[in-house]
């Protein structure tokens, strides 16, 4: 026997998340994004981050995650990198940052 056919639009695939966008306010997706942040510290990182993964194991964090299309929507919408799982994109943001300073 076999399994029934869903109809369109009810499989997994159309499930919507919740992402924020360039301007900080959150939009409905198809797309579940590629980074995930922290919305009061305003960090961004890779969504498999073994500092977010701990907080989250530990019980915290998830109340306050939030996750982006793309790397790119996070800066845009005032995230930084995590030193953490994006090392290289956190010395560049630190870099520009003290260069900005007078």
């Amino acid at each position: 026997m076999t399994a029934p056919v869903p109809p369109p639009g009810d499989g997994p695939e159309r499930r919507l998340h919740t992402l924020v966008g360039r301007d900080g306010l959150p939009y409905r997706s198809l797309s579940q994004g590629t980074v995930g942040g922290h919305r009061r510290t305003r960090v961004y990182g890779r969504l498999d981050c073994p500092s977010a993964l701990r907080a989250i194991a530990g019980g915290h964090y998830v109340t306050h995650r939030v996750f982006f299309a793309d790397e790119a929507t996070a800066v845009e919408a005032g995230y930084r990198p995590c030193a953490v799982c994006l090392p290289t994109e956190y010395a560049r943001w630190k870099a520009a940052r003290r260069a900005a300073r007078p």
